[in-house]
This record gives C-alpha cells, structure tokens and sequence, in this order.
C-alpha cells in the first residue's frame, strides 16, 4: 500500500507541476493590460469590435479541433529568395514587395515602410514551438534596403514576431508604430514604440501620415491576455496616394468606413488565408470572395493579397485562397487584385 500510495503522490506531484508550469508560462507570455479611458470599442479593460465578434467560445473551438478537414499544404521546401528590393523609390513611384504571409514592403517617397515582419522559422512563444513555416520568406533579411518605419497589426505571434523585431531594431532602428497596449510589451523586450495609436488617431512621420485603422479581428499571447491590447489596420497618406493595410481581419462596414474618411487608396493589402472553417474563422478572418468584396468596398485601385502560403493556420490548403480568389475574379477580368509570389514586386500604377 504504501508503494502505491507513493506513486499516486508522485503521479499528483507531476499534474501539479505540469499544470503550474502552463499556468505560468501562460502568464508569462500574456502582454500587461492596457490601462486607458472608456470607448466606443474599450471598457476600461478589455477592447471590443464595433460588430459583436464572438471568438472565444470554448466549445466551438473544441468543436472545430475535434473535426478537422485540412486542406493539403506542400511538405516543408527550400526555394530560392527573390531579387534584393531596390535602395529606395523616390518621389511618386510606389513599389510593393510580397516577402510572405502579411510581411509586404513599401516603397514611395524615399521611405521604406514594412508590415507585420516574421522571418523566424516558427511563429511562437519559442524558437522550437508553433506553427512551422512550409516555405522560406520571399526576401533574405540580409537584402532589406534600410527599413524606416514598422506598421505592426497586433500582438499574435504571426504578425508580432519578437526575434525579427529585435533584428531590426538592431540593424535599422525603425521608427515602430503599434494599436493600443503595445508598447509597454514591446519596449520591456528593448523594441522601442514611437507611437501607439487608438482607432482613427494619426500621426505624422515626415512627408506620411499614419492612421490606425479599425478592422475585426482580437489579440492575445497568453492565457490571461485576451482582448487586453488594440487590434488595427493602418492607412498611410503620401503625397501620391493613400496606402491600406488591412492586416488580419474578419469582413465588415469597417471597410466603407475606411472609404469614407480617405477616399479610394492607391493601394490595399488584404488578407485571404485562414478562413475554413468558414462558420467559425469569418468572424476573424475574411474568407477570399469577402476580401474581393473588400477591395470593392475600398474602391481600391489596386490591392494585393496576404495571409496565405505561408503557415497552416487554418483548414483551408496552401493554394485555396488563390484559387477562391481567381475564381471571384473572373466575373470581373480587369480588377486589379494581384496575389504576388513570394519575393515579387511590382510597381504600383
């Protein structure tokens, strides 16, 4: 008996310590709460949409990970970088790289601006856990021209990705401009913030004006952090045109919103990956016939897709997006909707 009783203290033991480690690895990765007045879209401790986005209902997400039909994605490959980016695209010219899932760089008036950077193998609280990518980024990070300003979307592993964050500030210093509750995080891990914005504030960084937009989407890092930092897309104004960075989003009125406060943009990135299953990814992610709505919606004159082919984040297959997206199109042949390879870019009209 006593043998026995032993084991089951052991066996208790080990729960307890398991459970307590998760706990505080849990706690561990959560980002501080944000502290700040009462809005429209914040309650004084957790930010919301503007349309209800149920998202953390335990038993539907259970429901969706005890039946999974996974589209197929390629097994893990190497493939050759694409050409280094020029230096700089000076005056009215605007060039866009794809690098991969929503890590685009942008190039017009002599700055050089990136999205939500990750060249990190995985996207996790560490180096040896997460989603693996399937394919390597479009761009060496040794070919970036001198980066200016970050644009990072929310704190999710994915788009804010802390190994590629601390490589640039120390290689570029970038000027990072974040949502709400961001910046304490991120400065504590020695990433500087230069501004954190709220939904609709702006501010300027020499000839551009940076807006945080609204999109539908959430955030959180650990297990006590849910909703407790802003989510937001930006619109960037230059002399030539207004560029939209939806980042990750559900579909919504947000984006006629957009329309309304900055005309029809030059240029919209719009995500169109992890998105099946539909009933329970659209209230965050945007499936790729919305995102062509989306581009309607925007009035863009041109947009190009992201959040795709990069990390199997959904069910839906590496390829499917591009697919879906094709075939919305071809009701509408001369729409400039451009799903660019990995490390392509191309000059903007």
């Amino acid at each position: 008996m006593m043998v026995i009783a032993n084991i089951l203290l052991a066996l208790v033991g080990a729960v307890v310590f398991v459970v307590g480690s998760i706990i505080f690895l849990g706690w561990l990765a959560s980002t501080p709460p944000y502290r700040g007045p009462v809005s429209d879209h914040f309650d004084g401790r957790r930010f919301r949409n503007h349309r209800a986005t149920p998202h953390n209902d335990f038993r539907e997400a259970a429901k969706w990970a005890t039946n999974r039909q996974r589209g197929f994605w390629k097994p893990r490959r190497d493939e050759p970088p694409g050409p280094p980016p020029p230096g700089r695209v000076d005056g009215d010219g605007l060039r866009v790289t794809f690098v991969n899932h929503t890590t685009v760089l942008l190039q017009t008036q002599g700055v050089n601006i990136l999205t939500d950077p990750i060249w990190s193998e995985r996207c996790g609280p560490v180096s040896w856990f997460g989603p693996r990518r399937v394919r390597p980024p479009g761009i060496r990070f040794e070919d970036l021209p001198s980066i200016d300003i970050v644009l990072l979307s929310h704190n999710h592993y994915d788009h804010c990705d802390l190994p590629t964050l601390k490589r640039l500030t120390t290689r570029h210093k970038p000027k990072l401009v974040a949502p709400l509750g961001n910046k304490t995080f991120l400065e504590r891990r020695g990433i500087p913030v230069v501004q954190e914005l709220d939904w609709w504030d702006t501010t300027r960084i020499g000839d551009l004006t940076i807006t945080a937009i609204p999109v539908r989407h959430f955030s959180g890092r650990g297990l006590f952090d849910r909703d407790r930092s802003l989510w937001s897309g930006f619109a960037v104004e230059t002399p030539s045109g207004t560029i939209c960075f939806a980042a990750d989003t559900g579909y919504g009125n947000h984006f006629a919103d957009i329309r309304g406060r900055f005309g029809t943009p030059r240029l919209a990135l719009l995500p169109i990956g992890a998105f099946r299953p539909e009933w329970f990814m659209s209230r965050v992610h945007m499936s790729p016939e919305q995102a062509v709505h989306a581009h309607f919606d925007l009035g863009a004159q041109t947009s190009v897709a992201t959040h795709f082919g990069t990390f199997e984040l959904a069910d839906d297959g590496e390829v499917e997006p591009i697919e879906r997206v094709t075939s919305a199109l071809a009701a509408a042949p001369d729409t400039r909707f451009w799903m660019l390879g990995f490390g392509e870019g191309r000059d903007v009209p």
